[in-house]
Formats: C-alpha cells, structure tokens, sequence
C-alpha cells in the first residue's frame, strides 16, 4: 500500500495594486498552497495608510500523526506565507492553481503586517474553504533581522525574509515549502511534498538550478553577480527541512556568509536568492536538486525551453520576471492562458469537500449549517431568508490604497455599492467628488478581471489612490445590495460618511461643503442625519449645474426633477423641496414613513439590515432605525445630488413582474418591524402604526 499524504497547508493570498505585476493582478482569491511569503516592495510611512505591494512567498511544513487503519501515513505539510498589506490580489492565479489540484488539507503559516491580516483574515473567512487553517504572524517584528543588509531587488526587506524561518516558525515546525506567489501550480502540490522522503545524508534544502546565466556573469559587462554553484538554484521554490537546519546552525551559518561575501558585493541584487546561493557555494553537500519541472522560470534570459521541451509534465511555472505576463518568451501565450484559466476561475467551486482526509471541524461553517437548518426549505421566501445568511467571499482593497484622513477629524468619505452595469459611472463620481470613496463591487471572478483592465485603462481611476474598491464575489441569485453597504461603510478611515449610491453624481464642491456642515451641525457630539436633497435627470447628457442657482433654473425648465416625485413620492417627500428653494441655514424634518433620503453620518451608524436584497425597502429600513435610535435629520440648503439615468436593474424588474417576490418583501418589512418593536420597545411603536396608515 502507498503511502498517501494529507497535506495541510496555509495559503498566504497578496495584497498588491493589481496589474503593475501580471500573474500578481487579479482578485486575491489565490491561496499559496505552500507557504506564502510576502515581500514588500515599499514601506508605508508611520501611522500612514499607503499598501506597498509585495510579493508573497509560501513556505510548507510536515507532522506526522499516528497512522490510521485506513491509512498508513498521514502527513500534514504546513505553509508559511509573508505578506505586506498589498500583497493580496496578485496572487489569484497561482493560489487558485494549487488548491484547484489538492486533494488534501491545507494549512498555512503567515508572516503578515496588521493590514495584510485584516485583508488575508477576512478573506479566508469569508472564502471558507474546507480544509483550510491559517495562522499569522507580525512581520514588523521581524525587520530588524534582515533590515542590515542592503537589497536592490524591487521586493524590499521582504525580499530577505525567508531567511529567517527557522526563527519565525514554531519550533515544532519540523519542515516547509517556500513557494513565490508568482508561480502557477499544475499538479497536486501533494507530488512536490512526497520529493522530502527522497532527500538523504544532510541535504537540507531542496532547489531546482537558476534557469538564466545570472550566476555565470555573462550578461554583460562588468556583470559581476553574488557566488554560486555552476549556474546557481532559484528560491522560487524551496523544501526545507527545518528541524536539520536548526541543527546545524543555518541562522549563524547564512549571518557570517552575508556578512563576509557584502563587505566586497555591498548589497544583494537577488535578495535571499543570493545569500542562498552563496551558502550553497561553499556547502554543496546541504542540496537537494529538484528536476527543473517543479520550477520552469520565465524570466528575460531563460533557458527554462531546455526543460519543458523535454519535459510534457510540467508542474510549477514560474513568472520570475519583473514583467511577469509581459515577459517576451516564444511561448508565453500557452503560459498566459493556462495562468488566466486559473485567475478567471469561480473560486466558489474551490469549497467543495475533501473526501478521504480527516481535518478539524470548523466552526464557522458549523455554526451556518446549523442557522440554515432551522430554516423552512418549504417556506415560500426561504431564498430570501436564505440570502441573509450566505457567506460571500470577500477582497478588501482590490487595488492600490492610499489616504491619511484629514486632520481636522472633518473628512467624509463616499460609500456606495455597484455592480458590473454601473462601472462607467466610477470615473464621472471621481470628478465630482476629490475626498475619499469606498465602495463595494459585487462580480463574479471573470468580472473581477475585467474590472481591473478597466480600471488599469483609466486615467482617472489610476489616478485616484483615495478610493478603496472591496470585491465581494457573486453567489445566489439576489443582489446583497445592504451586505454590500455594510462592507464598503466598515472600511472607511474617516470620521464621517456620505451614504450614496452609484448612480448619483454630487454636486461639484460637495466634499469641502460636508466637511464645513460637519463642524457646522457639531456631528461629533450630537446625533444627527445631515441629509443632501436629491434630484434626477432623464437625460442622458446633462449640463450638470454648477450652483444651487443654476438648479432651481433647471427644476422649473423641467431639465431635472426632485427625485423619484412621479414614482415613489414618499421616499423624499419629507426633504421639503418647496423650503429647500429658499432656504439658506440647515433645517430639520421629521421621519414619515417610507422616508429613504441619502446622508452623512458618524462611521458609527447601525448597519443596513441584511435581511432586503434586491429591491425594495433596502434604504427605508436603515433610516427607520436611525430615526429610532434618536437621530436628527437636518436637510443641508447647499447641497445636493442628481441622479443619472440608466437602465432598469435586474432586482427592480423582478419585484414588478413577480408577485411572489412583492409578497415576500412584505413579509421582511412585517418581521423587520417585529424586530425594532423587540428590541426598541415602545419607541418602534410608531412605525408601525405610521405603516398601517400609509
């Protein structure tokens, strides 16, 4: 009988600004199979919130339980992953080719900053994939043990950190795969664990040869590279046996060899790849040589045909070049295509079960099988009820972030949520609004990148790094539309934010304005709703105006109109346009039902009730339990918003054509109520009396 591995290793997804490196663009589904290491390419500034991008590299590692009768060996290969908060997305691809492949647990150790936890945290959590664990640790920690040593390689001091693993992870760590997020797995990481039963003697460190005359200082003149055996190996991939390594000294070992081989090199061109090789150089004897298969290098001067010209079963690809998918290589598009397959693939398939390989219950996944089971399937609204308790996977910070609120505790971010058919709106809201945006995109993977080539095609988005866009991915037929709010309100760094929509275009100035009525209306000690009077135009084109002025002389020319007046009056009736005309200080109005105006609150509103999805009652809802909670709606005289036309959403078509789907929104708003007379007591009395007479 053979023996099978269970593989248990820790993914270690990256958050990068998508793009800049190709196999790194994409969502941050991909998970590092083995190991992920991040390397940072920049370091933000302290207290500053700037996303230096990284590139992660994984590291696996092994225990081995008492066998089971079933079973005569059950190894568990744990991974190490190292990631700054913007090495995320880019590794999609590769991540998503070694788990599409397992057949085993997986557990992953990563080294991550406080932001790359949060980012890589609630990605794993909402991804929730059987099987999987992580464990994180504080790579600030960890600087000062390879900040003295000077490295030109764009991955920073991050570059250097698989150096010191045998440091970082636990001591009962006995061994570990280190893998780049910048490869493409195509077989069963499983394969590349079983190679540490072959290694023999005091091989310590498995490695396939560099596939570049690098180490031969034949590139051109003057080159002069770091030592290394013959062509010298390539750490893209790397098994170490870390019990061995500790044995021997490898942290003293790998010190002195830096230590002497920089006071004639002055720094590293490589980064750890160097300090390797140089090790090597004078201890052969600690290598294991993998075959070239389990590490095909792209680089600019490979020599990687040599291999798979040979070889037809490839098993890891290696983007190693700074141009990643650019790289010019004769057969780059057969590698490109089989990456994109990968990056384009729908991570939710990757929660399938294992069969045949015990792991630890979860209790995430136990606890919503079980608010699932209590409801009715025969309920004639349990798809709706269901929604609320789906489980969306989530990536926060798609693309590069970077802003420091002002320090006047004034600013005001723009939070809304879209979907693929509003895109085109992002760049005219970018115009219209300087300040901070966050906003939460619900797509499906493919959309996922077609949204990053849009954005990378985009002057103005490109230009924008005060926008954080949060993917939350496409699962049920409903659009979450108040999940999607909550998401995008939850990661703000602002004091204060603008509850909007996609399709509202503010008025020119907004921002500076919100922030002038926020010390205005004292919102840091009072609660209050300051509420921005909106408006539609059923123009396509529109000469948007430039003062309140230029409005009202629009409002009478019947160019726009107050917003949703011929189809919904009561959603913005108690605004009182008729006193809006005139007035010139703020004003309050009272709540009336269905009352569903567009404001800027304290970050610390109640959320948008996740039970209405799709259309209806969505927005109504929240403003009722801000109305309850005692909050003041004052209506801002100088403001205001117009909405653009577009085509009817897929949510609004069903609630007027399905009389089913009107009949279950009924039934939400009932027990919606319920729940505010529960929890609010007599003071939720008023709703529903104000419903009964509406």
């Amino acid at each position: 009988m053979m023996e099978s591995p269970c593989l248990c290793l820790r993914w270690s997804p990256r958050r990068t600004a998508p793009g800049t490196q190709p196999p790194a663009s994409g969502s941050v589904r991909a998970w590092r199979c083995a190991c992920a290491r991040w390397r940072r390419r920049t370091a933000p500034s302290a207290g500053s919130s700037a996303w230096p991008r990284a590139e992660p590299q994984p590291i696996a590692e092994a225990i081995t339980p008492r066998p089971t009768p079933w079973r005569r060996a059950l190894e568990t290969a744990r991974t190490f992953g190292l990631a700054s908060w913007q090495a995320t997305a880019p590794s999609v691809g590769s991540s998503r080719s070694w788990r599409n492949a397992r057949r085993n647990p997986l557990h992953f150790h990563l080294i991550a900053d406080s932001i790359a936890e949060q980012i890589l945290a609630t990605l794993f959590q909402t991804w929730m994939v059987p099987a999987v664990r992580v464990d994180f640790y504080n790579a600030d920690e960890l600087k000062s043990e390879v900040s003295w040593i000077p490295n030109k390689h764009y991955s920073g001091i991050y570059g250097l950190m698989k150096l010191v693993l045998t440091k970082t992870l636990p001591a009962n760590l006995e061994r570990v795969i280190v893998l780049d997020t910048d490869i493409t797995f195509a077989t069963d990481i499983a394969e590349l664990w079983a190679v540490f039963h072959k290694f023999k003697g005091q091989q310590v460190l498995g490695l396939v040869e560099n596939q570049s005359d690098w180490y031969l200082g034949n590139l051109w003149k003057n080159h002069r590279p770091w030592p290394a055996l013959g062509r010298g190996y390539n750490t893209g991939v790397i098994l170490l046996l870390l019990d061995k390594l500790r044995k021997m000294k490898w942290e003293q070992m790998w010190r002195l060899t830096a230590e002497r081989e920089l006071m004639g090199m002055l720094s590293t061109s490589l980064a750890d790849q160097d300090i390797f090789n140089a090790v090597i150089k004078q201890n052969p004897f600690l290598v294991y040589q993998l075959p070239c298969f389990w590490n095909v290098q792209l680089s600019d001067h490979t020599r990687s045909e040599q291999c798979y010209r040979d070889v037809s079963d490839l098993k890891v690809i290696h983007w190693n070049s700074p141009k990643k998918l650019r790289v010019k290589n004769k057969h780059v598009e057969f590698f490109r295509n089989l990456y994109l397959t990968f990056l384009e693939y729908d991570g939710n398939l990757l929660r399938r079960e294992l069969f045949g390989c015990p792991s630890e219950a979860d209790v995430n996944s136990e606890n919503l099988q079980k608010q699932l089971s209590e409801l009715d399937e025969d309920d004639l609204c349990y798809e709706f009820r269901r929604e609320r308790f789906t489980v969306h996977r989530t990536h926060l910070y798609f693309l590069h972030y970077e802003y420091e609120p002002a320090a006047d505790s004034t600013d005001v971010t723009l939070v809304a949520q879209l979907s693929m058919d509003r895109l085109q709106m992002l760049e005219a809201i970018c115009k219209h609004w300087e300040g901070p945006i966050s906003l939460a995109l619900y797509l499906s993977d493919a959309e996922a990148q077609q949204f990053l080539r849009y954005a990378q095609g985009s002057e103005v988005l490109m230009s924008r790094h005060n926008v954080g866009y949060h993917i939350v991915y496409k699962e049920g037929q409903f659009y979450p539309v108040n999940l999607l709010r909550n998401v995008a309100m939850k990661h703000i760094s602002t004091p204060y934010m603008f509850l909007s929509d996609i399709d509202f275009l503010p008025m020119y100035g907004l921002y500076e304005y919100l922030r002038k009525s926020v010390i205005q209306l004292d919102l840091a000690n009072t609660k209050k709703a300051m509420i921005v009077p909106a408006f539609e135009t059923l123009r396509y084109r529109l000469s948007f105006p430039k003062s309140k002025a230029e409005l009202l002389s629009m409002l009478d020319m019947g160019t726009l109109f107050t917003f949703r007046y011929h189809v919904w009056t009561k959603g913005h009736a108690p605004t009182n346009f008729a006193k809006w005309r005139t007035a010139t200080t703020p004003y309050r109005v009272e709540w009336e039902a269905d009352f569903e105006p567009y404001v800027v609150v304290r970050r610390d509103c109640p959320e948008y009730d996740r039970r209405f999805v799709g259309f209806g009652w969505n927005k109504v809802a929240h403003i009722m339990e801000l109305d309850v909670q005692e909050y003041e709606f004052i209506v801002l005289p100088n403001a205001y918003m117009i909405h653009m036309p577009h085509a009817p959403s897929f949510d609004i078509t069903k609630f007027r054509s399905n009389k089913q789907y009107r009949i279950c929104l009924k039934t939400l708003k009932e027990e919606f109520q319920q729940d505010m007379s529960r929890r609010y007591g007599f003071a939720a009395l008023k709703y529903l009396t104000a419903e009964n007479n509406s």
